[in-house]
Formats: structure tokens, sequence, C-alpha cells
């Protein structure tokens, strides 16, 4: 019987692919992925003979997305993966999997590691409300628009963002939100795994200065004077 089966791959510890994951993969006719040779590198060392794979990647989705969608059609087992954490948040996926369900194709999505959940986690902020936003504008502009949607609102902030650009996008979220507490997360999951906590100004100095190396999450702290540096007392006080 023909399906398509969504499934979560690791961030960092190979670990944490689970074993309905790992069922799917030894099950697949088809895989669909951004790079087969990772791909190829995390099935092989769980000893899972390779499988026919095809490279689904940002730029070649909808040419490769109808590839995927006729051998659904032509009953061919599926899986649907990135390169790691879930296909479609902040990867390519959200058109095929919509394409699918558009064409009454039903898919299943195998849970597992995520680097916005372990971020959120990590970050010792609150995890009632929040709000992820996938990787900022580059433009400085831009990056401050960005951040003033979400300025006056009291939801947790995740966000990704690249290596070399985390001081920047950190002293941008300081001059529009002011000094709230804030966590960098970097390579979440893997051996050298490491957070930063403190306040947006003291970090953004901080990352001005310090190289990273790595994937990285930042996580900010809503709009919540219980997490600026001033506390209610101190504010009311300055008013």
């Amino acid at each position: 019987m023909a399906y398509l089966k969504v499934v979560a791959t690791p961030i960092g510890n190979l670990g944490d692919l689970s074993p309905r994951a790992l069922q799917a993969f030894r099950e697949a006719e088809l895989v669909a992925c951004e790079d087969t040779r990772r791909t190829w590198q995390l099935l092989a060392h769980f000893g899972i003979p390779r499988p026919e794979m095809i490279s689904y990647r940002q730029g070649n989705e909808e040419k490769t997305g109808e590839k995927v969608l006729s051998a659904l059609k032509a009953g061919r087992k599926t899986v649907l993966c990135s390169d790691g954490g879930y296909p479609a948040i902040s990867d390519p996926g959200w058109r095929l999997m919509r394409r699918a369900a558009l064409e009454g194709i039903d898919y299943e999505v195998i849970p597992g590691a995520s680097a916005v959940n372990v971020a959120l986690l990590k970050s010792a902020l609150p995890t009632s409300s929040f709000t992820f936003r996938g990787f900022p504008p580059r433009g400085p502009g831009a990056l401050r628009n960005f951040f003033r949607e979400d300025a006056e609102r009291p939801h947790t902030l995740v966000i990704y963002e690249s290596p070399h650009r985390v001081g920047a996008t950190l002293a941008a979220a300081f001059e529009v939100l002011g000094a709230r507490e804030c966590a960098v997360c970097i390579e979440l999951t893997k051996l050298h795994e490491r957070v930063r906590r403190g306040y947006l100004d003291e970090l953004a100095r901080e990352f001005a200065q310090t190289p990273v190396k790595g994937e990285v999450a930042i996580v900010i702290a809503g709009a919540n004077r219980k997490f600026a540096k001033n506390d209610g007392k101190e504010q009311e006080n300055e008013t």
C-alpha cells in the first residue's frame, strides 16, 4: 500500500532517530531528501539498505514534487525528510505536503527532534506561549521591522540564525526590544552543545566579538517586565 511518511531526523545526536522513523526508512521504496549524501550517511549508520533517493531541496521543489507525487500515485512507499529536524520547518517540504493533501493523498508525520522545541526548553524562558519565526531577514531595516512585529506581544520568540550573523541580529533585537532576557543555543544535541543566557545588550556585545561555529537558535523573552533587565519596581520608579 502506497504512503507518504514525513520523517523528522536527528539535528545532531543520531540516537534521537526514533524506532518508527527507522522502520519507515527500512520500508521506503523512495526517499525524498535535501541532500542524498547526508541522508545516505544516516541510513548507512543504522545498516539500512539504500533505497532509491531523490534530492528535494529549495530551488527544485516544484519539479521534484511532481516526481514524488507520481511515485505516490504509482503505489510507491515514500519518505520525505530534511537534513535535520522536520521537513517544512525552515526546510523544504510544505509545498509537497500541501499538494498531497489537495490531491487526496494522506500522509503520516513521524515525530522526532526539533531545534525549536529543544532551544525553547534550554532557554529557561516561558514555554506556555511562543512563536517560531524561522530565519530573520538580512537587511538592517528589514531586520528591525521583523522584531517590531513582535515587540508588544507577550509570547517567547524563537528564531534560527546563521553563525556569522548572530551578533548583528542580537544587536537589532536589543535596539527594538530593549534589554530582555535571551538565550543563544548553539549545536543543540551535539557533542559541543552550548547555551549562553543573558540580556540582549550583553549577548549582542559578546557575540559581536565571539565567532560562532555550528547551528544556532535564538530565544527571546516576550514583552513582560519580569524578563526585562530592570524589574517592575525599578521601571515604576523611573516613570
